[in-house]
């Protein structure tokens, strides 16, 4: 297989789209655990609110989690990039398929907390229909 600098390029876009994701993602539960947080301070039902933290402490090391892959995934795109340039086509391969599976395992974690995230919606449903 021949590898053009093209090939790791392609990633970029993808890669830097999935950062916005997960940069959203997590500013959009830091936001919520600020409320959850406040909401606390100023309530009887403690219990409730402290599960609910506590599950978005758990979402938010996995969003951690995909922002690490994603990080690799971008520099060892770049480093395919260099390695190309300098023409170590075998390095550039071997680099290229390890940024491929590092943006899959941070596409995989993203699932799982996507997955996560819906089955806290539907606790969160159940309570509101039974209240």
């Amino acid at each position: 297989m021949d590898i053009s600098i093209t090939t790791p390029g392609l990633l970029f876009p993808a890669i830097s789209l999935l950062m916005l994701s997960h940069t959203n993602r997590f500013l959009a539960l830091a936001n919520l655990i600020r409320t959850l947080l406040e909401k606390y301070k100023n309530t009887e039902d403690k219990a409730h609110i402290k599960l609910q933290i506590q599950h978005l402490r758990s979402r938010l090391r996995l969003i951690r989690t995909m922002q690490v892959f994603g990080v690799f995934s971008f520099l060892l795109c770049a480093i395919c990039m260099c390695c190309i340039f300098m023409t170590w086509t075998v390095a550039a391969t071997v680099i290229f398929v390890l940024s491929i599976f590092t943006f899959i395992i941070s596409l995989l974690v993203s699932l799982t907390e996507i997955v996560q995230s819906l089955n806290a919606l539907e606790v969160e449903m159940k309570n509101a229909v039974r209240d």
